[in-house]
């Protein structure tokens, strides 16, 4: 069996005076979409800024594709980072830029191809989404919430990443831009053979789109198993968890 994309072991995160984490263990598989969810205040996106490596863990190890993040230099960190793509809550397009600058950021900053051959490679990216052509440029503010999303997707697979982390992607969707996002991450995985790690707390979101699913709680992840076996589970805390949504 090939080597997982992500291991953690033993994380433990103290953040403003508490833990937040007192065992975490996560195990992602190459290609498959896996989601991490649970209830507020259980930790979730802590456990994503520690991937990113925006979060030094207070104990445990992490590894990205076989490296122990903890142990790169910056130039082997720079390099790691190459290989990952990421879509932030609500876009976070920048404002000031079109379509096509967005896309083309990623690439700016970490390559240094010909302005010429990036701007075909960001219509390329562009049309991978599904966004028309004439899109590209436009401004965030000119595009529905859905194609703000996709056009966020377009820039998180500007660099060929073969990790793709999506924090809340389909966050202040309606059901039918939802549905067709989550269309979108299942087709972009097939396509470039992606792994995917998401924060999300859309069951319907989950349905549609993920192999494996986490759930955060008490400081560790309490299972990991497939949306329709956890919605299954008799563990108190996702009982609790899943009556709410």
């Amino acid at each position: 069996m090939s080597e997982p994309v992500i291991e953690i072991k033993g994380m433990k995160n103290y953040l403003g005076g508490q833990w937040v984490h007192s065992d975490i263990n996560l195990t992602v598989e190459k290609g498959e979409i896996l989601a991490i969810i649970g209830g507020s205040g259980s930790g979730k996106t802590t456990i994503l800024r520690s991937l990113l490596m925006l979060l030094k863990p207070t104990a445990g190890s992490i590894k990205i594709f076989g490296q122990d993040i903890s142990q790169l230099d910056t130039h082997q960190s720079f390099s790691l980072r190459r290989r990952w793509g990421m879509l932030f809550q609500h876009s976070a397009l920048f404002a000031s830029m079109n379509v096509i600058e967005n896309v083309m950021f990623p690439m700016k900053e970490f390559t240094n191809l010909e302005p010429e051959f990036m701007y075909e490679l960001a219509l390329l990216k562009i049309a991978l989404v599904g966004l028309p052509k004439e899109s590209a440029g436009k401004l965030p503010s000119e595009l529905s919430g859905g194609m703000q999303r996709r056009a966020a997707a377009a820039r998180a697979i500007a660099m060929d990443p073969e990790l793709l982390f999506l924090d809340e992607p389909t966050t202040g969707l309606d059901p039918r831009s939802a549905r067709l996002f989550d269309q979108l991450v299942v087709f972009l995985r097939d396509a470039l053979n992606l792994t995917i790690v998401m924060v999300s707390h859309d069951i319907e979101s989950l349905k549609r789109t993920t192999d494996r699913v986490a759930f955060v709680g008490d400081g560790k992840i309490i299972s990991i198993e497939p949306i329709d076996k956890l919605m299954n589970n008799e563990n108190k805390l996702i009982v609790d968890y899943f009556s709410k949504t």
